[in-house]
């Protein structure tokens, strides 16, 4: 029996309990809206384990806006020549908004599945879910 790894469950949205059902309806980017499962098509877990688990996805999705934002800074003032004068802060503003609006639906997609995967001690792997179909 071959094991998914760890990495292909996150990368893809899979369950972290079986990495074979889906977390997530939808496309990141798309017309159809991306909507959480309520539970795994294939082993039946619950992805929100109590009322108001994901609003801990809060948490993660900040800590990811943050960084982006950070990078997006850097890169501006390394792309536009080291520029910090007030000139340039409608550069900034622009770049980092921008970014952080193209950005925000795979922040909700993967601050969910990093919660669940990495930040959730109550869902372990069962490898004995892990079957093909």
């Amino acid at each position: 029996m071959k094991k998914t790894s760890k990495l292909y469950a996150i990368v893809k949205g899979k369950c972290p309990q079986c990495r074979r059902g889906d977390i997530f309806t939808g496309n990141t980017y798309g017309f159809n809206i991306q909507r959480t499962n309520y539970k795994c098509a294939h082993c039946n877990q619950r992805f929100e384990i109590e009322p108001g688990y994901f609003y801990a996805a809060m948490y993660v999705s900040y800590a990811m806006n943050m960084i982006e934002m950070i990078s997006m800074g850097f890169a501006t003032y390394y792309l536009s020549g080291g520029r910090l004068d007030f000139d340039s802060l409608w550069l900034y503003v622009g770049v980092i908004f921008l970014t952080s609006l193209l950005l925000s639906p795979l922040n909700y997609r993967y601050s969910r599945i990093i919660l669940l995967h990495l930040l959730s001690p109550k869902i372990k792997y069962n490898a004995d879910y892990d079957i093909s179909r």
